[in-house]
């Protein structure tokens, strides 16, 4: 069995409406809460990073799926959309929405397009991020194939 770890440093000297700074290999940044949720929206969130965890790792996924399956793609872009819902001053994050286009090359038959497709759904239950949030958000897939 093999294990990876990754390590993430924070540094919050503020209060609830400070900010403070996350580093994490190539990722650093300054980080507060969201202008939505009456902060100062200062750098990034936790519901963004939230968000791009789910929409990279998805993406990512659905790549190599398409690669080992021999279907060559022209392009593969995606906007995700997640959702949170606010209710008795509690915050939960109900739903995100991956909408990615997907563009086989025009060589792709039928065949393709349809084995695109079940691997575009596969992908999304696939994913490690999507295993992690199962059973607390939903995710949703609307795909765009071209």
């Amino acid at each position: 069995m093999t294990t990876h770890h990754f390590h993430l440093q924070a540094h919050w000297p503020d209060g609830r409406n400070g900010s403070g700074t996350i580093s994490s290999g190539q990722l650093q940044t300054r980080v507060s809460i969201p202008p939505e949720m009456n902060g100062p929206g200062i750098g990034t969130n936790p519901d963004e990073m939230l968000l791009g965890a789910a929409a990279t790792c998805y993406i990512i996924t659905l790549a190599a799926m398409l690669e080992r399956s021999n279907i060559e793609k022209t392009d593969l872009h995606m906007n995700s959309e997640g959702i949170v819902d606010v209710t008795n001053g509690v915050f939960t994050y109900k739903k995100i929405i991956h909408r990615p286009t997907l563009t086989l090359s025009s060589t792709a038959t039928e065949r393709d397009r349809e084995r695109a497709k079940k691997l575009a759904i596969k992908a999304e239950s696939s994913c490690m991020i999507s295993k992690a949030l199962k059973g607390n958000v939903d995710i949703e897939l609307e795909l765009t194939l071209l």
